[in-house]
């Protein structure tokens, strides 16, 4: 189940770094440079956050695309036993 789950991981990885490269290959030489001058106007520090928060991106752009998890949130919600004074707080 592990290997399957990191082969798959790999596969997603692969996926992305060939339309990466395909992108990057269609520009034409000014968009390239133009490109290559805007990333080096970003800091280092912001490179690091732009990588390391670009998966809570995706997870919540599929947050907002999905409905089934909020049914499913509701569905939670609902089953949790919420005591009588703190439902009245909430209405």
């Amino acid at each position: 189940m592990h290997s399957q789950a990191s082969s798959n991981k790999n596969k997603v990885l692969e996926e992305i770094k060939e339309l990466t490269e395909s992108s990057w290959e269609k520009l034409d030489s000014n968009q390239k440079e133009i490109a290559k001058k805007i990333w080096k106007v970003i800091s280092f520090k912001w490179q690091w956050q732009i990588a390391l928060n670009a998966p809570f991106l995706m997870i919540w752009i599929l947050d907002q695309t999905i409905p089934a998890i909020h049914k499913f949130d509701m569905q939670v919600l609902e089953s949790l036993p919420i005591p009588q004074w703190l439902s009245a707080l909430i209405g």
